[in-house]
């Protein structure tokens, strides 16, 4: 049988280990969502780049760069660089930078900026 004192100490184990245990997994949470403003900034960064392909102003790689992902547009920048005559190679930098928005463990991690840059050759 059961001495009280060890149900007493299990829970207080317990008690102690619960709380570690939510942190890892609300940080687990805030890289998962991360890594999925990761990928977004990638696609739209390819969108971007397409647009600019034809139509090479920083314009229709911005109108691209919002259209293709439900990212916050007040968060996301889109630059372009180089010629833009017929054959030049044009730089598209898309850069996001996300909210860190987990309860309690949001704030535990830098503020970072996600950026994408991708050369297309226009046409």
């Amino acid at each position: 049988m059961s001495n009280p004192r060890d149900r007493g100490q299990a829970a207080v184990e317990t008690a102690l280990v619960l709380p570690l245990i939510v942190a890892v997994m609300l940080a687990l949470v805030q890289v998962g969502l991360l890594v999925r403003d990761r990928i977004l900034v990638v696609h739209s960064a390819r969108e971007a780049a397409r647009a600019a392909a034809v139509d090479p102003t920083t314009e229709a790689a911005s109108a691209a760069a919002f259209a293709a992902t439900g990212l916050d547009q007040d968060k996301l920048q889109v630059d372009t660089a180089g010629p833009r005559t017929t054959g030049g190679l044009l730089k598209v930098t898309v850069r996001y930078r996300p909210e860190l928005a987990v309860p309690l463990v949001g704030r535990l991690f830098p503020a970072v900026t996600i950026t994408e840059t991708l050369t297309v050759r226009v046409e």
